[in-house]
């Protein structure tokens, strides 16, 4: 099984449009994982009861397990194919909960363990970020940037975040450390920074940098 996990450097890079466009592309029996689903399917229930408790946080152990769970299950279907919108590796969730570069380097090499035997391909969306968020606001309406600065601001990891150009900054700060923590897992690693690009010639390029 392949799973194509796409992420994101930032709201508003286009990786939701990306997922959907490379599911429909693709021969075989596909899986498309949206970004809501980790808290309604059941390979992730104890996430999201983690999440709904209260907390408003799930201990790394927890999504270790419910990622190999899912991995298990999605083989068992016989999916070929399983394009994940915002799921592996769960970096910005991880840092607003408040787990620093050490830990998450662990809990990444733990990923890297949970995952296998799927082939895993990380397709890493990137813009600058405060071109990414401004695209984030057109789209959303102008109350958006305060729910995602009061979200990142509510968190023990980015409470620094209290308005647009600290989120800008935050955002900036998490790309650097993403590619650091992708370097070390051993999975391949699909850039695509869409800068002046349109969905159409991001999908192009990501489908023939795939192969």
């Amino acid at each position: 099984m392949r799973l194509i996990a796409v992420i994101g450097s930032s709201p508003g890079v286009g990786k939701s449009t990306l997922c959907r466009a490379l599911a429909k592309s693709l021969d075989g029996s596909v899986d498309h994982f949206e970004e809501p689903e980790i808290l309604t399917r059941q390979a992730f229930r104890p996430v999201a009861e983690e999440f709904g408790d209260g907390a408003g946080a799930v201990r790394p152990a927890t999504i270790v397990a419910c990622t190999r769970a899912f991995v298990a299950e999605s083989v068992a279907a016989g999916h070929e194919y399983v394009v994940a919108d915002a799921l592996l590796p769960y970096i910005p969730s991880l840092v607003a909960w408040g787990h620093d570069e050490s830990a998450l380097t662990a809990i990444m090499d733990d990923l890297a363990r949970a995952v296998a035997p799927a082939e895993v391909t990380v397709v890493y969306v990137h813009d600058d970020p405060e071109q990414a968020l401004r695209r984030a606001i057109a789209r959303e309406g102008e109350g958006w940037i305060d729910w995602y600065v009061g979200k990142l601001a509510d968190q023990p990891g980015t409470r620094n975040v209290r308005d647009f150009d600290s989120a800008v900054a935050h955002l900036r700060a998490e790309a650097g450390l993403t590619r650091r923590l992708l370097a070390r897992t051993g999975w391949r690693v699909v850039p695509v920074d869409v800068a002046g690009l349109g969905p159409d010639e991001v999908f192009a390029q990501v489908k023939r940098d795939l192969g």
